[in-house]
């Protein structure tokens, strides 16, 4: 992919947009705070993986390096730890967006600590097989998710405007191959769907986006192994960054509140694409191979190249 390709997408201008990011620092979260980058945000890009601190599973990015990019493309990029399971810290991070700005115009919940320690037991093990660790790290990025909504909706509510995104993915009825995993990404976008139903009277936008299959620093680590199927339908981070600041720029975007999207379906109806110029549609999941059994094919070639 030609990683300069951004220079050819004319954003709609968010200059004036104050967007927090979580978990942003690789992945999805990374590509969406660069594409806010891009369009002008004010972005603060949040997760635990700190130069300081060191890397979550010695994964590539900390939220230094993103918020040092999110200012190279025209934002401003603010580099916040934070472990969004700690209400402690998502409420020091409440507290410093009313000091420094008084108000919030973008949330999108990106933070998901499901895939850590994939190596150490079968990701998509029958339920009675699995460690309630796994559970356990689900069910921490749903509350996360719910807890720093909560602090951060009332700096939205305040000047009535804003919209709060969650990332997530579900295949309609189509089991995902693993309990825990399976219902937390369903909850996921029943959570998003609740905010909206509270925030009705409020001018406050909740929906969820789905990505498709995203070329992330867990994918390139196994890129060669995967061949060139994969290559097909993968995206970069960035895609689905590119939505969101289409949908924060959107004056209509209450109505899609409550919602559930998809990146490809957005690209074709705003008409963007993605880095490299393609416009892949939307993600759906094809054949007999659950979306764990996918992700555990996946941490296994990662696992065996020495880099999870």
């Amino acid at each position: 992919m030609n990683q300069d390709a951004h220079e050819e997408w004319q954003p709609p201008l968010l200059d004036k947009t104050v967007a927090v990011v979580t978990g942003a620092s690789r992945g999805v979260g990374r590509g969406i705070a660069l594409a806010l980058g891009s369009a002008g945000a004010t972005v603060y890009v949040t997760g635990r993986s700190t130069r300081a601190a060191g890397r979550t599973e010695d994964l590539p990015g900390t939220v230094d390096d993103t918020a040092e990019e999110v200012t190279a493309r025209g934002g401003t990029g603010i580099a916040v730890r934070c472990d969004h399971r700690s209400s402690d810290d998502n409420q020091a991070l409440a507290d410093r967006l009313a000091a420094e700005h008084g108000c919030l115009d973008l949330l999108v919940n990106n933070a998901w600590a499901g895939y850590e320690r994939s190596a150490d037991v079968r990701f998509d093990a029958p339920y009675w097989k699995q460690p309630m660790w796994r559970y356990e790290l689900c069910e921490g990025s749903l509350r996360a998710q719910y807890d720093v909504t909560r602090l951060l909706t009332p700096l939205m509510i305040e000047q009535q405007r804003g919209l709060i995104v969650g990332i997530g993915f579900t295949d309609g009825d189509t089991y995902l191959g693993q309990a825990a995993y399976d219902v937390f990404k369903s909850a996921s976008d029943r959570l998003s769907k609740a905010f909206a139903a509270d925030l009705r009277k409020q001018r406050v936008a909740s929906l969820s986006l789905h990505p498709g299959f995203v070329r992330t620093e867990r994918v390139e680590a196994a890129w060669e192994a995967l061949g060139d199927g994969p290559a097909a339908v993968v995206h970069s981070p960035e895609y689905v960054g590119r939505a969101i600041v289409h949908l924060a720029a959107d004056p209509q975007v209450l109505d899609r509140s409550g919602k559930v999207l998809s990146t490809g379906d957005l690209a074709e109806e705003y008409g963007f694409s993605d880095i490299d110029g393609r416009q892949l549609p939307a993600f759906r999941l094809e054949g007999r191979m659950s979306l764990a059994t996918r992700m555990d094919r996946l941490n296994q070639v990662v696992a065996r190249a020495g880099t999870s």
